[in-house]
């Protein structure tokens, strides 16, 4: 599966956010899946400090993960992807 992320740093953090999302509607299944990406994401030699799923429901974009992080996307939106991770 071919996973679409931007990989970006500010205020001296390293972040991975990650276009995807469970078939199942569980933070248990998010989790998994987040720490999952962030792993393969580590092992393609990025450097991760925090990480977040961002994915659509209802017409909304959502995140999920490191809570500041999700903080900071939802009031500076969604970045553009710069990188492919396949896993």
């Amino acid at each position: 599966m071919q996973v679409e992320l931007a990989h970006l740093r500010t205020q001296g953090i390293d972040f991975a956010v990650f276009n995807a999302n469970t078939r199942t509607d569980s933070d248990t299944a998010r989790a998994n899946l987040l720490r999952d990406l962030t792993v393969a994401a580590r092992a393609a030699g990025l450097k991760i400090d925090k990480s977040a799923l961002a994915f659509v429901r209802a017409g909304k974009t959502q995140f999920y993960g490191t809570p500041d992080l999700v903080n900071y996307l939802a009031n500076q939106g969604l970045p553009s992807w710069t990188h492919t991770i396949t896993v």
